[in-house]
């Protein structure tokens, strides 16, 4: 027996997600978190010192911007906050590491995005090379 076109359940369509963030990144020893916040005048989004679970201090800034808001929102956004400190993170560079972590996480495997010129500049003025984590899951 057959089920008629009236039977047959329809089958979901999958319920795609896709997060985007772009943190700033600044690691070294002996970070002066204090000094940083105050020069950048922005207020860590997270901090951790050397110790049994790091390898070294971390200061980092997420741009506040919502997860499920285009790449480029978020790297903008990050531009926005340091464009007036450009100098003062490339001299951090001579001592420590500065870079702009961005991420993609997303349920869909055959979906993509892009990033407008104008995002790459943080990465041209910073001289730090531009990447993405992609997480599927």
């Amino acid at each position: 027996m057959t089920d008629s076109p009236s039977q047959v359940s329809e089958v979901a369509e999958p319920v795609y997600f896709y997060n985007f963030r772009a943190t700033l990144r600044i690691a070294g020893e002996g970070l002066d978190f204090d000094e940083i916040s105050r020069t950048l005048g922005l207020t860590p989004t997270h901090t951790h010192k050397k110790g049994e679970r790091h390898k070294q201090d971390m200061w980092s800034y997420t741009a506040p911007v919502v997860r499920e808001r285009p790449l480029e929102e978020h790297i903008m956004a990050l531009w926005d906050a340091v464009r007036p400190h450009i100098s003062y993170l490339r001299d951090l560079k001579l001592k420590c590491k500065v870079d702009v972590f961005c991420g993609y996480r997303s349920n869909c495997d055959t979906a993509g995005f892009q990033v407008s010129h104008r995002c790459l500049g943080l990465f041209s003025e910073l001289e730090i090379p531009f990447g993405v984590s992609v997480i599927i899951s």
